[in-house]
């Protein structure tokens, strides 16, 4: 490494800011929840949100902006995510894991994600919903 913008610790190694900041965040969630209203093919992930998709929307794109690296604002207003644990009253089986990670890919598409890191976040999500589900374990 040959100066200090180059370190490991820089911003711009970070999938947060290789998405684009807060702003592309945004975006992604939005397009999610639009797609899951949207699409006939999301209708038990759509099920198991209730009528209102308003907090599940904050929260999320919260929650993205840290885990990808950006600003803690999840933990700063609601502590530690402990997503097995808040999602527990939700029925998670493969059918849900698969719809949620197939809208977050379409939405990851369409909202321009690149490529490299679309691949690398679609492991990761993997390895996350899989630990959320709850039925069918």
């Amino acid at each position: 490494m040959n100066s200090e913008n180059d370190t490991p610790t820089d911003p711009r190694h970070t999938p947060f800011a290789w998405i684009g900041g807060e702003e592309r965040v945004r975006a992604l969630t939005e397009r999610f929840y639009d797609l899951m209203d949207l699409e006939p093919g999301y209708t038990a992930l759509r099920a198991a949100h209730g009528s209102d998709l308003t907090n599940a929307r904050q929260r999320l794109f919260m929650f993205l902006c840290g885990w990808l690296g950006g600003p803690d604002y999840y933990i700063e207003q609601h502590g530690h995510p402990r997503l097995r644990m808040r999602h527990m009253p939700f029925a998670i089986g493969i059918l849900e894991r698969d719809q949620w990670l197939a809208c977050m890919d379409q939405a990851m598409g369409e909202t321009g994600v690149p490529d490299d890191l679309r691949e690398r976040l679609k492991n990761s999500f993997f390895q996350t919903a899989d630990w959320m589900r709850n039925q069918g374990v």
